[in-house]
């Protein structure tokens, strides 16, 4: 009888700007494939960043994104694409935080951008990318 290969680990990600289904790094293109989990909401504030956001957690705003369940190949991509690894630029820090997904908390890993890279950067009213058109000063 053949051996059963073990089942990969998988983490949960929020994504809330260019990875987001849709976007321009949208996740659902990129394999392994990730998992649709659900929409979710964070605590936080979007900054415009041009082509793509930054999202400051705490901060008093909500956050719209999506959640899913990744296999570490695709977190490492994901890493690469936000410049946290190997990279390291610095814009961005992966954190991990509790979101609300369909009335419950789940904690999740998600990509925070480095205050001075928000700093002066107008704030997405709305807190969702895809509604950008509501950036204010």
């Amino acid at each position: 009888m053949p051996e059963a290969k073990p089942r990969p680990v998988l983490t949960h990600v929020f994504v809330y700007g260019s990875l987001r289904q849709g976007g321009s790094n949208d996740i659902t293109r990129l394999k392994p494939s990730a998992v649709w989990v659900g929409t979710a909401t964070l605590c936080g504030v979007m900054y415009d960043l041009g082509d793509y956001p930054g999202v400051r957690l705490g901060q008093g705003g909500v956050v719209a994104g999506e959640v899913y369940a990744v296999e570490p190949e695709l977190a490492r991509q994901l890493d690469a694409i936000e410049e946290v690894y190997p990279q390291e630029t610095g814009e961005y820090v992966k954190s991990e935080v509790l979101v609300t997904l369909y009335g419950c908390r789940i904690q999740c890993l998600v990509y925070e951008v480095n205050p001075t890279h928000s700093q002066g950067r107008p704030v997405i009213a709305s807190g969702d990318w895809f509604r950008r058109e509501a950036a204010i000063d």
